[in-house]
Order: structure tokens, then sequence, then C-alpha cells
């Protein structure tokens, strides 16, 4: 016994000794990503955008760190903090350069579930000003940031086990119509519970299955109760909002800077309301005090941790699926890569470090990442600038928002989920490429609707994977590979040189968003593969194109410069928005690689579905009836091109290979002394 446990200390001892310093930098660099942007940050190009971005960004994360504060029914000033800590967390380990994470109206939701569930609400008014509390703060209010600090916690605790349990490759499960409908459902109960502050009522809480009927039957119940005076003023924010929004969205080309109108909104309602004493005049209601400064850290309540564990996997699993899809499509709009596990590290300690400074949880924003697009954010250092102008708001211009009417905080709340309400229209294109996806979008929204999000986000996966079950059987295919590497032999009378092999690539299994992703990389790994032989001129995959620029002894290299990929999409049964998708991406890859794409074999439905996607610009044809109709294509290309190219003058005959003279069917006259003959001669 003693033997084998001093052997087994032996080899982990040992094991320990074998780690290299470069290891451990390599570990470093793989958690820390920002070890490997700050290094290369280039302070010339991008500081001046990044800065721009910030004090942009800065001005969004205050107004709806404070908006999203009252939505989980905490004190406005712990939005404060929520905009601060995670953005510092997220930067240091997450990978998405224009990601702006901080507080999120769907978690703040989820997260007033156990906060109005365990700590019920006394009153809605926030002015309140008991110094029994921390920060000045009465004791409730701090026994309900406790329960949403607790929420965040647990969740960053779940979202971390997930990391190492490395739970990041199962992200393929989350198609787009699922994550579009579950974002619009969330987004329409966030806009539901803020009707009170829109029509200055008092009401209950009300939450649970079906409670977004309920709220809406209450409203009409009780609607002489509405306040004429937050309604109006409601109503003109709104207005307001959406037109400056619309104006920014529509000359942001022309103006580099856009209008901060929500930081001009806040400013000119407090205003208004402090000169007006609209709290005591009309029964406004309004922040109240924002105390000073940064809290010193403190533990998270350990007791309600077994009461939230619900709100905190809703936490978890809704926060991470809205940030990975804002991080993709970063990654995917300005081409980098972004490691989906390594987003459940980064968002998970977003949230536990956090918990500790009193933050609700967190998560990534739609508007704030399209806010970075927009002003031209280069990386995650505009987010850390923003954080410098939100540490000078907590420490001097808080304590000035207290005459901001929450009526105006919640018009800033539904305006900024307008990107998420827009998600409505996602509904055509899915009825058009693929209506299963239709009736997932449509179903998941209403199981959202009906009772939470991490309802309807956990029915529109299983709603997913059991219709994909059902529909891979009736799949007429033997093939179960992704993607099948085949050789097509095309012979023509004249053996063409050129085309004696033609390698192409045959898709001979569904393609839908269980293997699009591995299809994508497959075929990119292939055609990487082949560029690389044909430098050694043994290029079998992609067939030369040229494209008629070159004379005399330049033509031979120059119809190496276009090439051409001819996918058979005859094993291609059914396929799903994603699948379509990654097609378009594909064409759009090859087509920044001078890579033209054919389509052979297609079915008029992915016909259809493609050219829905708009992006097929081409001049020759795409889709061909067989593979012969696209190699014939790119034999009359060609030779129309080297043609063009030789001048079809009989002084360039010599130099013309010989595979192309046999595919001229007319007699070209002699043009040397200027004259004209079958074809003439270009200028």
């Amino acid at each position: 016994m003693m033997t084998g446990a001093k052997r087994k200390r032996s080899t982990v001892w040992r094991k320990i000794q074998a780690v290299r310093f470069e290891d451990i930098k390599a570990w470093c660099m793989r958690r820390l990503p920002i070890l490997k942007w700050v290094p290369v940050y280039n302070w010339k190009e991008s500081l001046v955008p990044d800065t721009v971005s910030g004090m942009m960004l800065a001005i969004q994360q205050v107004t709806q760190g404070l908006a999203f504060a009252a939505l989980s029914s905490v004190h406005p000033v712990f939005g404060l903090y929520g905009s601060f800590f995670p953005v510092i967390v997220y930067a240091i380990f997450g990978m998405g350069r224009h990601v702006a994470t901080g507080t999120f109206a769907l978690t703040s939701l989820i997260s007033a579930n156990a906060v109005e569930r365990l700590v019920p609400s006394v009153t809605t008014n926030f002015t309140a000003n008991n110094n029994s509390g921390i920060l000045g703060l009465s004791e409730f209010e701090m026994q309900r940031i406790g329960v949403a600090a607790a929420v965040s916690f647990l969740g960053g605790i779940i979202q971390v086990a997930m990391f190492m349990l490395q739970l990041g490759r199962a992200t393929f499960l989350l198609t787009e119509p699922v994550i579009s409908a579950m974002t619009t459902g969330a987004a329409t109960h966030v806009v539901t519970s803020q009707v009170k502050y829109l029509l200055g009522m008092k009401m209950p809480y009300i939450s649970g299955p079906l409670g977004f009927f309920h709220i809406y039957a209450y409203v009409f119940e009780n609607i002489r109760s509405v306040q004429l005076e937050a309604l109006l003023l409601s109503l003109l924010s709104i207005v307001v909002l959406v037109l400056v929004k619309e104006l920014n969205e529509k000359f942001q080309r022309d103006i580099k800077v856009v209008l901060p109108i929500d930081l001009l909104l806040i400013i000119a309602t407090s205003i208004a309301c402090y000169y007006a004493d609209m709290e005591y005049v009309y029964g406004l209601e309004v922040v109240g005090h924002i105390p000073k400064g940064l809290p010193s850290p403190k533990m998270p309540p350990m007791n309600v941790l077994p009461e939230v564990v619900t709100e905190a996997f809703g936490v978890a699993l809704v926060g991470y699926v809205a940030s990975l899809a804002l991080a993709q499509g970063s990654a995917k709009k300005f081409k980098y890569t972004v490691d989906d596990n390594q987003e459940f590290l980064a968002h998970g300690l977003s949230n536990v470090i956090p918990s500790f400074f009193f933050c609700i949880p967190s998560a990534a924003a739609m508007g704030r990442t399209a806010l970075l697009y927009s002003t031209g954010a280069k990386t995650q250092m505009a987010c850390l600038i923003s954080c410098v102008l939100i540490l000078v708001v907590i420490y001097a211009i808080g304590p000035l928002l207290y005459w901001l009417p929450m009526c105006v905080l919640a018009s800033i709340i539904v305006v900024g989920l307008k990107g998420m309400l827009m998600q409505f229209c996602d509904l055509k294109k899915y009825w058009n490429v693929d209506k299963i996806d239709w009736s997932i979008w449509v179903s998941t929204y209403v199981f959202t609707i009906c009772f939470a999000a991490n309802v309807g986000l956990l029915y529109g996966i299983v709603c997913t994977i059991v219709i994909v079950i059902f529909r891979f059987p009736r799949a007429k295919t033997l093939n179960l590979k992704n993607v099948k590497e085949v050789e097509y032999k095309y012979k023509v009378e004249d053996n063409c040189e050129s085309l004696k092999q033609v390698k192409i690539i045959s898709v001979n299994n569904p393609l839908v968003f269980l293997n699009a992703r591995k299809f994508h990389a497959d075929l990119i790994k292939i055609i990487q593969k082949d560029s690389m032989s044909s430098q050694c001129e043994q290029n079998t995959l992609l067939c030369p194109f040229s494209n008629g620029s070159c004379h005399g002894e330049s033509v031979q290299s120059c119809h190496s410069e276009r090439c051409v990929l001819i996918l058979d999409c005859s094993g291609l049964n059914f396929f799903d928005y994603t699948g379509v998708s990654v097609l378009l991406q594909i064409y759009m890859d090859c087509k920044n690689r001078h890579i033209n794409v054919l389509l052979a074999h297609c079915k008029a439905s992915l016909i259809k579905a493609m050219q829905y996607g708009g992006y097929l610009e081409s001049e020759n044809p795409v889709f061909f009836e067989s593979i012969s109709s696209a190699i014939d294509a790119i034999q009359i290309h060609r030779f129309t091109e080297t043609v063009l190219a030789y001048g079809l003058c009989s002084n360039h005959q010599d130099e013309m290979p010989s595979d192309l003279m046999h595919l001229m069917d007319c007699q070209i006259t002699d043009c040397s002394a200027g004259g004209m003959g079958a074809a003439s001669c270009p200028p």
C-alpha cells in the first residue's frame, strides 16, 4: 500500500516537474486573451476610435445600469456597479473584441423573480434615505441586493462549471431561430414589466406561468388609476428617443459621433422634475438618493443559494446564449475567432467576482454591442475607457440623478429593446427558407411568453433535437460523413489538357445546424490543402480560370489567377436556415479568395433559399443541373477569356495552348495588317 502510494505521488511530482515555462505561458495566453491583444495594441490607429466609442458606451452603460437595476427590483445605484466591475473582468477573460457586457434586461428580469419572492416589496419608492444600512441605504434595499448578488454568484458558478465540463462544445444546439425567439419573447416580458412605470400605476409584482397575461388584465381592470403626467412624459420620451436614434442611424456615415440622446433626455427631465417639483406636486416617482463611491467587498448571502437555483440556471443559460450570439456575430463580422468554452469562463467570472461588490447578474447587450460597431471600436480598450467614465459618475455625478423620473428610465428600457423586438421580422426569412424553423420560432416565442425565458430556451432546444431526430432518418443518403471528397473524370473528344481530372466536393448528407459548422471547417481545410498543392502545379480540386488580362508570354500564368470550386449537392436532401447560411458564407469566403463557386444538382428549394439570402451577386451562372453542365460552363468561360487575352490574332496562335485550339470552330483570319475576320481583334 505504501509503495503504491509513493509511486503515485512520484508520478504526479514528475508530471509537475515536466511542466515547462512555455506550457504555462501558452495556458495563460489561452485563458487570458488580454495578454494577446494588449501587447500588439496599435495606439496610433486604435486609441482615438476606442476613446470615442468608450465615451458613448459609458453614457449608455449609465442609463441602462440605472434602468436595469430598477428592472431587477433593486436600488438603481447597484446598476452603476454592475456597469463597472463585470466590464473589467470580461475585458481580461473575454474573446469578443466588440462585446459590451454589463447589466442586461433579460438577466435582470430573471433575478427580479427571486428578489420579489424572497424579499417582497413593501414600497416601490426609491427616494427613502435610511442610513441604517450600508451605503446609506435601508436594510430592505440591502436584503434585496443580497438576493440579486446571490443569483449572480450562483449563476456565475454554474457557468464556470460548464466551462470545466467543456460544455461550450454543445453550443451547436443553440440554433439561430431558438435564440431569436427566446430573446424576442424575453424582450416582450421586459416591456410588459415596465408598463407600471410608463403608466405611473401602483401595481403588485406579478410573475409565474401566464403572468404576462395577468399583468395586462390588471392594467385594464385598473385603467382609471393611470397617472396622466407619467403617461405623457413616457410618450414624449419614447417619441424623442426613437426619432433621434433613427436619425443617428440614418446619418451615422456622415457624423462620427452620434447624439447621446439618452444622456440629454436624463439631464433635461431631471432638471424639469427638480424645478417643477414633480415628485410632490404630481406624485411622480423618481430615482432618489444615489450613494457616492464604490462599496467594500462582501460575500453574497450563502443561506439563500438553495432558494435561487432556478433563477441562477436561468441567468447562466440565458445570459450566456445571448452573449455568445453577439460574440460570434462580431467575430464573423470582423473576421476573428471566439472560443465558445472560453466565453463560459469569461461570463462566469463576470458574474462571480462582481457579486462580491453588490452587482446584479450581467451579460452582453445587443444595443451596446451595436453601439461599438457604429462608433468604430477596435478592441475591449473601448470598454475599459468607459469604466473610467463610469467611475467618475459613481464618485461625482451620481447624486445629481436624484430627480430622474422612473417613467423616463422605463422609456429608455423599452426603446433600448428595439433591436430584439425587431427580430419579429425574422419570421419572413424563416418562412421562405424552412417552414419547420418558422414553427420552432413561433412555438419557442409562445413558450417564452407563457412561462419564462429559460423555459422557452429549453423547449426550443428539445424541440429542435426531436425534429432533427425525426428528419434525419428520412434523408435519402447512405453516407453519414459531412463532407466527402470524390474524383470526377471528365473526358472530352479533344482531350482537354486542363480538364483531364476534376475533383469536386460532394455533399452526401443533410446540411443542418448539427453538422454545418464542421462542414464549413472541413471544406476550408480542403481548399487550403489544395491551394498549397497548386503551388507545385498539382492542384486537382481547383480548375484554373483566366481573367483575360494578360497577353503574350504572360498568359499561361494568368490562367491560375482565377479558380473554380464545384459543389455537388445531389446528396443534400434537406437543410435548415443554419445550413443555408453556411453555404452562403462559403460562397463569400471563396469569393474573397478569388475562387468561383458553382453548385450542381441543386433542388429548387435550395436555390430559392440561397437566392433569398441576397449575396449571390455574380455575372456568371452559379447553379447548374449537373456537374457536366458546370464543367461545360468552365470550358466556355475559359475559352472566351483566353481568346480575348490572345487578341484573336494569328500572330498569337502559336502561344495558345493546344487544348484550346481544338475548341475554336471558326478560322481566325490574320489581322496583322489591320484586317477583320470571323472575329475582330480587340483594340
